[in-house]
C-alpha cells in the first residue's frame, strides 16, 4: 500500500509543478470573442458523507463531514484525468450484519479518476483509489457526477457534486457536497 500512496503523491506533484510540460492553449472563436482553454483545474470542496450501517436495531446512517481537494488535467474540452482526495473529519465505527465492527479514524481517500464532460459543465467520473487509515487501508472504486457552473468567464466555478464510493469487502458511502474550482 505504501507504493500506491507514493504513486498518488508523485502524480500530484508532477502535475502541480510541471505544468509547463503540458501547457498548451487552444484558442477558439465563440460569438466573436476569443476563448482560451485551460488544461488544469484545482478545487476545494466540503461534503457530507453518508455511511450505511447495520446493527441489531436495524439500518441507520452515519453522516460524516469531509473536506476534498481535487487536481485535474483536461486533455481537451471533453476528456481528463483527476486526482480526487477526501479527508473524513471524524472517527467512526461501521457495523455490518450486527456483528462485524470496522473502526475508522479520520481516513484519507485518494482516487485517480477518468473524467468525461458529455454536455456543457456536466462531468462524469470513474476510477480506483485507496482509503488510508492507520489500522487498515481499503481499495475503493469511485463513481460520481458534478456540474461546473462557470462564474462570468473568470475560470472560477462552483460545482455541486455527488460521489458513490465502494470499499472492497467493507462498506459503501454516498457523498454530497459543493466545491469551488479554478482553471489555469
Amino acid at each position: 500500500m505504501k507504493t500506491i500512496k507514493s504513486l498518488f503523491i508523485l502524480f500530484t506533484c508532477f502535475f502541480c509543478f510541471n505544468s509547463n510540460l503540458f501547457a498548451q492553449e487552444h484558442a477558439t472563436q465563440t460569438a466573436g470573442s476569443e476563448h482560451s482553454f485551460k488544461h488544469f483545474r484545482a478545487s476545494a470542496a466540503m461534503y457530507h458523507t453518508y455511511i450505511n450501517t447495520e446493527s441489531a436495531e436495524g439500518k441507520k446512517y452515519l453522516i460524516v463531514p469531509s473536506l476534498g481537494f481535487d487536481l485535474e488535467y483536461w486533455f481537451n474540452e471533453k476528456f481528463g484525468l483527476g486526482s480526487h482526495n477526501d479527508l473524513e473529519l471524524i472517527s467512526f465505527e461501521v457495523e455490518k450484519e450486527g456483528h462485524t465492527t470496522l473502526e475508522r479514524e479520520k481516513p484519507l481517500l485518494l482516487t485517480m479518476d477518468a473524467l468525461w464532460k458529455p454536455y456543457k459543465g456536466l462531468v462524469l467520473l470513474l476510477g480506483p483509489g485507496v482509503e488510508f487509515e492507520k489500522a487498515e487501508n481499503l481499495f475503493v472504486v469511485r463513481g460520481g457526477i458534478e456540474y461546473e457552473f462557470e462564474l462570468k468567464s473568470s475560470h472560477w466555478d462552483i460545482s455541486p457534486t455527488i460521489f458513490y464510493d465502494s470499499r472492497r469487502h467493507a462498506y459503501d458511502t454516498f457523498s454530497f457536497g459543493i466545491g469551488v474550482g479554478k482553471r489555469f
